[in-house]
């Protein structure tokens, strides 16, 4: 389906189906003990045993995800020099999260920064998100910027099809920004149709174009030690599902994401190993690589 025809139909479906708004949405709270966890100057480090699909074969692999708070410009959409000094510095939530995996000989790295303001009740919008792809073939960009009532698109690619674009989405939910939403607080986040840009690593490694998309939104499961949130696109035959800890800081367990490839439906899987807290950015000697063992990460990741 053509682009321009894919998105009306897309806001026509929206009208007739009642499909979740992010303006209507209930803000929710930070936790009481929001500050006492992210405010400590240190960072959330949490390693996964990755199973990713690729070439229509599981791929064995490594996941971290990094969950940390500092300030951000409103304006510049940077971290600033100096903390402190801005008057347009905002709390978000910064994710980035990366993947290690090889195909064959080669290997490939991916990583997906996204900037969530924590104080959801004064800028309800992530502020932007940027996602890279390197492997031996050469390697993909692209990143969302927040204007006003619009993200702002850029991609730049190595591959023909995507490469060099610029273009302009109307504010709706992010599938990326789900994984800060899950942190600061699960109460906000979406139930029921919505519309939604799913994940731009997926649109990466599919080189299709990043647009939103109807999806279903839903709690699949909840007990005492574990939440599932599943997020569902008919259209696109994919399925995401995040397991957390129902209880604050609400930790990541494990995610699934099952979609079309190869002529059958495949599942890229993530398991937690292990999570600690940590100010990394001042770990950088040889003797700090012990911090690695205690991740069980590779020597080389």
């Amino acid at each position: 389906m053509p682009t321009h025809i894919h998105y009306l139909f897309l806001l026509f479906l929206a009208f007739a189906c009642g499909v979740h708004e992010r303006k209507s949405h209930t803000t929710p709270t930070l936790p009481p003990t929001f500050g006492d966890y992210w405010y400590q100057g240190k960072a959330e480090l949490a390693s996964y045993d990755l199973q990713q699909v690729r070439y229509g074969e599981l791929r064995d692999g490594q996941a971290v995800l990094i969950f940390v708070t500092e300030d951000f410009l409103l304006t510049r959409q940077v971290k600033p020099d100096h903390p402190g000094e801005a008057a347009d510095a905002i709390k978000v939530l910064k994710l980035n999260a990366t993947r290690k995996f090889n195909t064959g000989i080669y290997p490939y790295s991916t990583m997906t920064s996204v900037f969530t303001p924590v104080y959801l009740h004064e800028n309800p919008s992530t502020i932007k998100l940027t996602t890279s792809v390197q492997e031996w073939c050469g390697h993909t960009f692209l990143q969302a910027n927040l204007t006003k009532n619009a993200y702002k698109i850029q991609g730049h690619s190595y591959f023909e099809k995507e490469g060099e674009q610029e273009y302009t989405i109307t504010n709706t939910w992010m599938e990326d920004e789900i994984w800060n939403s899950i942190r600061i607080n699960p109460k906000g986040l979406p139930i029921g149709k919505v519309e939604m840009l799913p994940s731009s690593l997926y649109s990466r490694l599919k080189h299709i174009r990043y647009q939103p998309y109807l999806a279903e939104a839903t709690f699949t499961s909840t007990t005492p030690d574990t939440s599932v949130y599943q997020i569902s696109y008919p259209e696109m035959q994919r399925v995401l599902k995040i397991k957390f800890d129902p209880d604050f800081p609400h930790g990541i367990l494990a995610w699934e994401e099952s979609y079309p490839e190869g002529g059958e439906i495949m599942t890229s899987k993530a398991t937690l190993k292990k999570s600690l807290l940590l100010d990394y950015w001042n770990k950088n000697s040889e003797a700090d690589s012990i911090w690695r063992r205690k991740l069980e990460l590779p020597g080389e990741e």
